[in-house]
């Protein structure tokens, strides 16, 4: 159990399916959908957090059906690593770090996908064989006609 002494991240405050009412604190731009602990933890050490601890299977007292884990970190190592006052900078500071990974990888995705795309075999492309630009009733048969 975290003590007052200590800041504790759930998983839930960093994902962008959900609303502010639901449990997310961090703004749209600084969240990412279906964040994992280890993501998270990833974003903190990125930033410059050391001192932290996790505990996967723990559960948010509002939802004690979910063992969604969360990151129990030292506010004053937290804020002065990364230059905050507050639990909500921190917040944003790592949600921004998440946000920036997850865009990188898409458009690592989106790169491999185009260079694999580009026009691709034309012979390949010639020997293939579509009925859609011939009618239903126009297609070839392949044993003479009948």
């Amino acid at each position: 159990m975290a003590s007052r002494d200590e800041m504790t991240l759930w998983t839930r405050y960093f994902d962008s399916g959900l609303t502010r009412s639901q449990g997310r604190r961090v703004p749209k731009n600084a969240s990412i959908p279906k964040p994992t602990l280890d993501s998270i933890v990833w974003a903190a050490r990125n930033a410059g957090i050391r001192k932290m601890r996790q505990e996967p299977e723990a559960s948010h007292p509002s939802r004690p059906y979910s063992r969604e884990g969360r990151v129990i970190l030292p506010p004053k190592h937290a804020t002065e690593a990364l230059g905050v006052n507050s639990k909500e900078g921190v917040m944003r500071a790592i949600g921004t770090l998440l946000r920036s990974r997850l865009q990188e990888s898409k458009e690592a995705a989106q790169a491999s996908n185009f260079s694999t795309k580009d026009k691709g075999n034309r012979r390949r492309q010639a020997q293939r064989k579509s009925f859609k630009s011939r009618g239903a009733g126009k297609r070839r048969s392949k044993f003479g006609k009948k």
